[in-house]
């Protein structure tokens, strides 16, 4: 793991990327802030943590990482030993989290529950939407407070790189951490989505998608097809990571859109999820 700081005296911000060492676009953002030589208001740890897992081109060398939190010192595998010196190095930070993915080009944010933190913070990056994951935390490292994780674009591309880039100075202009005079801030209402439940994948040899991430699918749509043979909705839902090839097992997950970031409560919404998100998530 390769962790430095800018400023002085004990950090209070960290940007984390290489969780997944098959995802360039967090170590890249990283290196780019250091190169950078930023005059940061508070002080920032900088980590690009499988360094192992990315010198070989892989997600993980024994285990997924961001699976294997809170991990130990005594663990069996190297990512379970990263994940225990992972969570120490971030300890009392306010961390963002550089990801990539296979499902969606457009960044978005992912928190465990929407509270003051990501209220406060996700307006100001340059994301689509939030999705609260909290049924779906354990093992992650966002399952720990004042962690925000974003997926920045697709898997390996020049555009994702790009994204992290910027997402992590407008994250640390959000903090407080770098100056945003001259910029003008995002800031704009956001949906929120939560992850419902997992849409298992059939055993096949060819997957196709034909739906959107984030656009409602009606009941009695086809949404995704295994060897041909498609896969009907049972009852509306709203895509999120579903993709043809991005996970072993599933394509993705059906979420609900809950609320807006701003307050407002989105059209559909039952009275329950409507004052949960309203809430702060409870």
């Amino acid at each position: 793991m390769r962790v430095e700081t800018l400023g002085g005296g004990e950090p209070e911000v960290a940007i984390v990327g290489g969780i997944h060492g098959d995802e360039p676009c967090g170590s890249i953002a990283v290196e780019t802030l250091l190169e950078a030589d930023l005059d940061v208001e508070r002080p920032v740890k900088l980590v690009v943590a499988n360094e192992k897992a990315r010198a070989q081109g892989v997600r993980y060398v024994e285990e997924d990482l961001n699976r294997a939190f809170p991990g130990s010192p005594d663990a069996d595998t190297h990512e379970g030993r990263l994940a225990h010196e992972l969570l120490d190095e971030i300890r009392g930070c306010e961390v963002l989290s550089l990801h990539s993915t296979q499902s969606h080009e457009a960044p978005f944010a992912l928190v465990d529950e929407l509270d003051g933190f990501g209220r406060a913070v996700c307006p100001y990056l340059s994301v689509e939407a939030v999705v609260e994951t909290a049924a779906y935390s354990d093992g992650r490292l966002i399952a720990y407070p004042d962690v925000i994780e974003l997926e920045c674009g697709l898997q390996r591309s020049s555009e994702a790189a790009d994204n992290a880039v910027r997402l992590a100075r407008e994250f640390l202009v959000a903090v407080g951490a770098l100056s945003g005079e001259g910029e003008s801030p995002w800031r704009r209402p956001l949906s929120v989505f939560r992850l419902d439940e997992r849409i298992p994948k059939p055993e096949g040899e060819r997957y196709e998608v034909f739906v959107e991430n984030f656009e409602r699918v009606a009941e009695g749509d086809r949404f995704a097809a295994a060897d041909g043979e498609a896969l009907v909705a049972e009852a509306p839902f709203y895509p999120v990571l579903l993709s043809a090839y991005g996970y072993r097992n599933v394509f993705g997950y059906a979420g609900s859109l809950v609320g807006r970031l701003d307050g407002e409560p989105s059209e559909g919404t039952g009275a329950e999820r409507t004052a949960r998100t309203n809430s702060g998530g409870g």
